[in-house]
């Protein structure tokens, strides 16, 4: 197809920019486009590190990464791979929810599918023009409702499908001209973005209820449609839908939700590999997750499948998860439940004689001295929800404290690490959500895993996309997280243990994932390939590499 040298060049997927021969400039109509040399990629990796050193302060940084994987694929996906540990915060978590909320003022160009509720009956037009002539295989979707720990951004929102799909790429393998980011732009209830002259959504306030849904429905019904083999992957909806809008479309698309299943895999790995390197079995667990929403009781959903799988039966095992939430400890006389956090309610014979506040609340402190965790999870968003009488409490039942603050971003934690390890001294294993410097006690560097959804979601879509799978199941999910804790068990170093590999590691991670993930799809019948297909051939023939 003869194109022309400038279409060339405006092509991010195509562009190779001072790396074209001079045989493809002639071929190409490039001379006089380009300077003269012919560089090689690690020369052009050489002159985007010089220039991203120049930049004040990680947004700048976030900004100039943007912008450089709008304009050369290969070039930016080689320079995340090749920096990935150092670059992993600048282009996600925690840097990506500064430009979420300095979205409309960041924004330089097209990238992604916009869905505004006025256009919902224009979605199938709107999905083939972007689409074009390309396969998709893997759509992140967002209806900016509950961006990280940061609330409504609305529009700003398509930072998260934006950063989380340059990591399938960079981790996963998947390449970036197969994925989509979109962003179901329903309105939003930010006052201080409806009043801003430079807000680039629609504004409204949030389109809610029958409306809200139609909305999503006529998403997920051209995407079947135009992308019928696509993975989809929902991410940070807010509580009221998440639950809701996985139930209802994970058998009809095949897809799965990051926050609630991603999280809960790379949270119930991480636990699986603490317990794997203590004094005890994993299926003597004993855990308390505090913030018993989406992603509390999805990880506790992961974690009594897990502990299913080592020999308990159901009831034992959600006996052994302890759930906690804004009101105290989940017990039978609240009100207001939700049916996915009713699996672990207590009853109240169980803590009629616990202590309780003047509102009847059994708080942390209790839970934790009543219930001897050996892992302690936070994703409230509450910075130092964990004190230290609560983590010394856990410390004095336990000999290898497992004490995982997840929240992000990271002035959101529950605990800072280096508290942690000091009021266990030096006993705990810590993870966090965001990164977190190595802590020096007595003499001992402890490593502070990031129990980052990278580990785990780069790998379940590959694995689904490699083997063409219907849809992602509970076994699918279980087969990551095993995998991913039987290699961080078996990747332990001498000294303090770190809960994960590190980042660094993170793609020969996802293939392994992948492998796992695409044999359960296989075993449990759920696959759309020969029968005979090796599963890691199909994995390692859908990888990209830049």
């Amino acid at each position: 197809m003869a194109t022309s040298g400038k279409a060339i060049l405006a092509d991010r997927y195509r562009n190779k920019g001072t790396a074209f021969t001079a045989e493809e400039r002639d071929l190409l109509g490039l001379h006089g486009l380009l300077p003269p040399a012919v560089e090689d990629l690690a020369t052009q990796l050489a002159r985007v590190a010089h220039e991203e050193d120049q930049k004040p302060d990680d947004l700048e940084r976030h900004v100039f990464l943007r912008a450089l994987q709008q304009r050369n694929s290969v070039l930016f996906y080689a320079y995340l791979r090749q920096e990935l540990e150092r670059l992993l915060p600048i282009v996600y978590t925690p840097t990506v929810g500064l430009a979420c909320q300095q979205w409309s003022r960041i924004y330089r160009q097209e990238h992604g599918l916009y869905l505004s509720w006025p256009h919902r009956h224009r979605i199938d037009e709107l999905l083939d023009r972007i689409v074009g002539d390309h396969e998709i295989d893997v759509v992140v979707v967002t209806d900016g409702e509950r961006i990280l720990g940061l609330g409504d951004l609305g529009v700003g929102g398509m930072g998260i499908p934006i950063g989380k799909l340059a990591l399938y790429t960079a981790v996963g393998g998947i390449a970036p001209m197969r994925t989509l980011p979109v962003l179901l732009d329903a309105g939003t209830d930010n006052d201080g973005l409806l009043s801003d002259p430079l807000y680039l959504g629609w504004r409204s306030q949030r389109v809610r209820g029958d409306e809200y849904d139609e909305l999503v429905d006529a998403f997920i019904d051209a995407v079947r449609r135009r992308l019928p083999n696509a993975l989809v992957q929902w991410e940070d909806f807010a509580q009221v839908n998440a639950h809701r809008l996985l139930a209802r479309h994970r058998t009809s698309i095949c897809s799965f939700n990051d926050d609630i299943q991603g999280t809960a895999v790379v949270t119930a790995a991480a636990i699986a590999a603490g317990m794997g390197t203590s004094d005890e079995s994993f299926d003597a667990l004993r855990l308390v997750i505090v913030g018993a929403g989406s992603a509390g009781t999805g990880i506790a959903n992961q974690v009594v499948a897990m502990l299913v799988a080592a020999g308990l039966d159901v009831d034992e095992a959600r006996r052994r998860c302890w759930l906690v939430d804004r009101h105290g400890l989940l017990h039978d006389r609240m009100s207001d439940l939700h049916d996915f956090q009713r699996p672990y309610v207590r009853t109240w014979d169980e803590v009629a004689d616990w202590d309780r506040d003047a509102d009847g609340r059994i708080d942390l402190l209790e839970v934790v001295e009543r219930c001897r965790p050996h892992a302690l999870v936070g994703v409230t968003g509450q910075p130092g929800l964990f004190t230290e009488e609560v983590v010394r409490a856990q410390a004095a039942a336990v000999g290898q404290p497992i004490v995982l603050p997840l929240s992000n971003p990271t002035m959101r934690a529950e605990a800072i690490p280096a508290d942690v390890i000091a009021w266990t001294d030096g006993r705990a294993v810590v993870g966090t959500g965001s990164p977190f410097t190595p802590v020096r006690h007595r003499g001992t560097v402890h490593e502070i895993a990031q129990v980052n959804n990278v580990y785990v979601f780069p790998g379940i879509g590959l694995g689904a996309v490699a083997v063409r799978a219907r849809l992602v199941s509970d076994g699918m999910l279980t087969a990551a997280a095993d995998a991913l804790a039987r290699i961080s068990i078996g990747t332990a170093d001498a000294g303090p243990r770190r809960l994960l590999p590190p980042v660094v590691n993170a793609p020969a991670v996802a293939r392994e994932v992948a492998i796992a993930v695409g044999a359960a799809a296989v075993a449990e019948g759920l696959a759309q390939v020969d029968d005979g297909a090796a599963v890691a051939d199909l994995v390692d023939a859908a990888t990209w590499t830049p």
